[in-house]
């Protein structure tokens, strides 16, 4: 019998930041309801959550703060 434990895996409700890449830009949304696997750290979202999600990166809605951050390209880090 394969070693499937998907059956036995643990999840939590869980507040998380989904980040997506759109058009070139990052974009962070904070507080999403997520159910998270504890062993994994896998994030699975409701399909509404998703929509939810989508529509605002394609609306581009208003942020409630913007953010700076730095981009690094890994090979010059070796």
């Amino acid at each position: 019998m394969p070693n499937d434990r998907s059956w036995n895996e643990t999840l939590i409700k869980k507040n998380v930041t989904y980040h997506i890449e759109f058009d070139g830009r990052l974009f962070l949304i904070e507080n999403v309801p997520a159910r998270v696997n504890v062993e994994t750290g896998e994030r699975h979202f409701s399909p509404e959550t998703v929509e939810r999600l989508q529509q605002a990166v394609w609306d581009q809605c208003r942020p409630v703060r913007t953010i700076e951050t730095p981009v690094y390209e890994y090979a010059a880090l070796v």
